[in-house]
């Protein structure tokens, strides 16, 4: 629909203080993400912000010592995707380092319970636990903690989600993203500091961290560790897979997290389970990134909550055993490779539909086909928001049991529960949207001005999900498409690739490569580095099928440089052509050299 436009991103002030051992390039790119000075990237777990600034840990950890000494059963409720996976395992075997003995966990199979601590998920639980803590969810599940405590189990929310108009009237509540006072909620739940705007960012797992954490110095406090104090630093690669794996913004506190994590991984000292998906990923684990965690590990965790029972991903991150976590991850692969024909078979069916969008010019785009798996319909609205550069809501039939009061829809991942037997007359929507356009406050105005056009609705900016009728769709659309003109400047319309501009004749060197890979971690709203330059093809071939291996000359210098582009389909790339490439380290047997990884190709 648009064409790209390439912009440059413009340095936050002037670098200083860095030693000469980090090279100009790197200075350049770190100042272009507002990091003027070294300490900005000094990732030191001693940086992490303080536990006592995120609110309602005191209620929280006082119940958890207390069950902990009394010796309750304790069940964790976690979430189907890779944060809530993550979250669980860590909440799993935190616990029970600390001492807690009886710890179990059930995470709501989408097709059978809906998202998050539903009724539905409540009732199943056999035997009954005496205290419920939610990792990645709850916030939004007034319901179901009503449920729980109902039946006489105490219930902490742990989560990070935005909040609806209600709370769930839970024993303890830990979300930094909500602040009880400013909602009118009874102040019990809540210590009396505000919330700590540095914690805004934190992935569910990355609460359910600190909430140990906290946990941990209320016992030493309690003289509950004579024997030695629980290293919790042991958890830190799965809070970097799920924070990296949730689109979460990498903020400073976000990637000490990651970078910590990423240092144990690269250190030989993963959990059984990660190590045997980064195995299943061919990544090497001592040179992995942030965006192999992104791309390779958190997809295949993804995936069985998408189209089976995350509960086989929440198996693969407990053992610890390295060849059941083979096992479980090689079952991972094979659904997560189910997966991408699915998925690729739904956005090609999208891609038609949307052909004619060029006509109509549609603002709010909203898509539906009745054989669409819910599952999977999220990430069909994530490509096709990458290609038409609009906010993208993609539907499926809902399930009968999610017609009904029994699974309330939550945030954006509810908005794609879709069951193997389907209501064709209520739908399920899960929406992805552009910056600059809040999709959760757009479907408030929708529900405000048409009320009961949406039965159900929650997320985030740039997530969110719904439920309606059937029937109701093409109203949906229409009002969707106008709130998305009102809201959405036409400039912002205009699809834009942000680089960090030319790399300098003479420094597309290994020693910059190897700079950049161990810089960052890079990630989400800390962009990995994308430079510009323009090149002359002096030779290519095919690769595979559909991908690129050239050589690129540097005009400037007549120097040749190794590149690969994937996913070209039959298209020949220019003679002379402006690249937009990663400047990556290509490890082929044992042998590091430089390498370009193009992004995009025009013609120069």
């Amino acid at each position: 629909m648009n064409t790209l436009e390439l912009r440059r991103r413009e340095l936050q002030g002037e670098p200083s203080g860095w030693g000469a051992s980090v090279h100009p390039v790197l200075q350049r790119i770190y100042a272009a993400r507002g990091v003027l000075q070294p300490d900005g990237v000094e990732h030191r777990l001693q940086r992490l912000v303080p536990p006592q600034s995120l609110g309602g840990l005191e209620a929280a950890t006082d119940l958890l010592a207390e069950a902990i000494r009394a010796d309750w059963a304790i069940l964790i409720a976690g979430d189907y995707d890779c944060d809530g996976a993550t979250g669980t395992a860590v909440a799993v075997r935190g616990l029970r380092m600390l001492g807690a003995r009886r710890v179990g966990y059930a995470v709501p199979n989408r097709f059978v319970h809906g998202y998050g601590l539903t009724p539905a998920l409540v009732d199943s639980l056999q035997p009954r636990p005496q205290l419920v803590v939610t990792v990645d969810n709850g916030v939004a599940s007034v319901a179901g903690v009503a449920r729980a405590r109902e039946l006489g189990m105490r219930v902490i929310v742990t989560d990070h989600h935005l909040p609806g108009e209600q709370l769930p009237d839970c024993d303890a509540l830990v979300n930094p993203n909500v602040n009880l006072e400013k909602c009118g909620q009874a102040s019990p739940l809540f210590d009396p500091c505000a919330q700590d705007a540095r914690m805004k960012n934190l992935a569910g797992v990355g609460v359910m961290f600190y909430l140990l954490l906290a946990l941990r110095a209320k016992l030493r406090g309690q003289g509950a560790f004579a024997g030695g104090e629980p290293d919790l630093s042991t958890l830190l690669d799965l809070v970097a897979l799920g924070t990296v794996a949730d689109l979460v913004p990498l903020d400073f506190n976000n990637r000490v997290l990651v970078k910590a994590g990423l240092r144990r991984i690269r250190g030989g000292r993963a959990s059984a389970g990660i190590a045997a998906l980064i195995e299943c990923g061919r990544r090497s684990a001592t040179t992995l990134c942030a965006s192999d965690l992104g791309f390779v590990v958190g997809p295949r965790l993804n995936a069985a909550g998408r189209l089976e029972d995350m509960q086989l991903g929440v198996e693969c991150l407990l053992t610890d055993d390295a060849a059941q976590a083979r096992r479980y991850a090689g079952q991972l692969d094979q659904i997560n490779r189910e997966r991408r024909d699915l998925q690729a078979s739904m956005v090609a069916e999208a891609e038609v539909m949307t052909a004619g969008l060029r006509d109509i010019d549609a603002v709010g785009v909203a898509l539906y086909e009745p054989s669409w798996h819910a599952g999977v319909v999220g990430l069909v609205a994530s490509k096709l928001k990458e290609r038409l550069h609009r906010p993208v809501i993609a539907f499926a039939p809902a399930t009968l049991d999610e017609c009904g009061d029994a699974s309330p829809l939550a945030d954006a991942r509810a908005g794609e529960v879709h069951g193997r037997h389907s209501d064709a007359g209520h739908l399920r929507g899960s929406g992805r949207s552009i910056p600059g356009f809040h999709l959760r406050d757009a479907l408030v105005m929708i529900d405000a001005r048409q009320p009961g056009l949406i039965e159900r609705f929650g997320g985030h900016a740039m997530a969110a999900g719904l439920s309606l009728r059937a029937a109701d769709l093409p109203r949906f659309a229409a009002a969707f498409d106008a709130v998305a003109r009102e809201l959405i400047a036409p400039e912002r319309l205009q699809a834009a690739l942000y680089t960090d501009g030319e790399l300098p004749a003479g420094s597309l060197s290994l020693e910059l490569a190897l700079q950049l890979r161990g810089a960052g971690p890079w990630g989400q709203a800390f962009p990995e580095p994308l430079f510009d330059n323009v090149f002359e093809c002096a030779g290519w071939k095919p690769m595979g099928e559909g991908h690129w291996r050239l050589d690129l000359r540097d005009p400037r210098d007549g120097s040749l440089h190794d590149a690969v582009m994937f996913n070209v389909g039959a298209a020949t790339p220019p003679a002379r052509l402006r690249a937009v490439y990663e400047f990556v380290v290509n490890d082929w047997q044992g042998r590091e050299s430089p390498r370009l990884l193009l992004r995009h190709v025009e013609p120069a």
